[in-house]
């Protein structure tokens, strides 16, 4: 018996990184998940190396018109759906005086927008289902502030106020929805320049679990919020960060 096993997922971002890790762990835990991303050829490759239990889509997750196609491709494939996490994201490094407008508006448009339009797509889809489960990926930068990240930052803390608003207005349809805040996590993103042992390691030497995380620790985060095991949880922050945000320890006892 899987956790989540008779559960219909569409993940976003599934191509690569954390999302395709969200992806794999699901259908190993018995769902149907439906791996939703623009890249197209790692896309498919993920849905390949699943099995029969995953199906592609090409999904913009800024366009409404692609939402619609992804929620239908899984009722139809699958039957039903009722678990979206909305984990697509794309981050743009540069301090607020060099921060173009262009790549401000790129950023919040993918993590913000993305966010609105996938909550509001499924809506009908988990209604008919009877239920469901929101996972939104927010971060730690929506919980402080993070110097370079000003679109990042304000699109992340949007995420998590959305998650909850989201939380209040569905609740009546035994629609849950909930927001994880990764911290620094080992992906293309989280470690662009591919370092690895202790240059990996050292910007988190003095977090309480001093090392990064894998994007196979936020899947396990993902499979409790989607499954029934988090059923009396809605509207609240699920930090994965190694301790990052809990406080300083200048003694480092």
């Amino acid at each position: 018996m899987g956790r989540l096993d008779g559960r219909v997922a569409l993940v976003t971002g599934a191509a690569q990184g954390q999302g395709a890790a969200i992806a794999r762990r699901f259908a190993d835990e018995g769902a149907q998940v439906v791996v939703a991303d623009v890249a197209d050829a790692e896309g498919k490759t993920v849905a390949s190396e699943i099995g029969p239990a995953a199906v592609f889509a090409h999904h913009d997750v800024t366009d409404e018109s692609s939402w619609d196609e992804a929620v239908r491709l899984a009722t139809a494939g699958f039957g039903k759906l009722d678990v979206l996490i909305n984990n697509a994201g794309i981050l743009k490094w540069a301090p607020l005086e060099e921060h173009s407008m262009d790549d401000y508006m790129a950023v919040v448009r993918v993590n913000q927008l993305g966010c609105f339009l996938g909550m509001k797509a499924v809506i009908g889809a988990m209604k008919d289902a009877g239920g469901g489960s929101i996972v939104n990926t927010a971060s730690t930068a929506g919980l402080e502030g993070n110097a370079g990240t000003i679109g990042y930052s304000a699109s992340k803390f949007a995420v998590r106020g959305m998650t909850k608003t989201a939380a209040l207005e569905l609740g009546k349809y035994n629609i849950r929805v909930n927001a994880v805040c990764p911290g620094g996590i080992n992906t293309q993103m989280g470690n662009p320049f591919g370092n690895a042992g202790d240059e990996l390691n050292a910007f988190y030497k003095k977090n309480p679990i001093k090392r990064i995380g894998t994007p196979e620790e936020i899947a396990s985060m993902m499979v409790f919020l989607a499954s029934d095991e988090s059923s009396y949880c809605t509207g609240a922050d699920f930090v994965v960060d190694g301790g990052y945000t809990i406080g300083q320890n200048p003694m480092r006892l």
